[in-house]
C-alpha cells in the first residue's frame, strides 16, 4: 500500500482504523482478530486498514509509528484516537461509540 492510498481513504471516508503490526510481534498478530471483529460489529463504516510498519516504512514514519502494535483512528479526517503496545478493546469501543453514532445520525 502507498501513502497517497492511506491519505485518500482518510480524506474520504467517514473514518479510518490504522493498524500497525509487525510480522514477528505476538501481541500485534493476538490483537488484530479482536480489533477486525470489533470495528465489524461495532463500527461498520470505519474502513480497516492494517498494515506490516516495518514493510510500510515510509507510511509508519508519516504517521509517528514508531513501536507495535499501534492503532490510530481517524474520524472525519483528523486524528481522533492513538494506542499503542498494551491496547484495551474495552476501553477503544468507549472512547469510539458516542463519536462514532454521532457522526452517523
Amino acid at each position: 500500500m502507498r501513502l497517497e492510498e492511506v491519505q485518500n481513504s482518510i480524506n474520504n471516508e467517514l473514518g479510518v482504523l490504522l493498524y500497525f503490526s509487525g510480522e514477528k510481534c505476538s501481541v500485534c498478530h493476538a490483537l488484530r482478530p479482536k480489533f477486525k471483529e470489533l470495528f465489524d460489529e461495532s463500527f461498520p463504516a470505519i474502513k480497516q486498514i492494517y498494515l506490516d510498519a516495518p514493510e510500510n516504512l515510509e507510511i509508519s514514519a508519516h504517521f509517528g509509528v514508531f513501536s507495535v502494535p499501534t492503532m490510530i483512528v481517524f474520524l472525519d479526517r483528523r486524528e481522533f484516537l492513538r494506542e499503542g503496545r498494551s491496547v484495551s478493546l474495552v476501553q477503544v469501543k468507549e472512547k469510539l461509540s458516542r463519536p462514532y453514532n454521532i457522526m452517523l445520525s
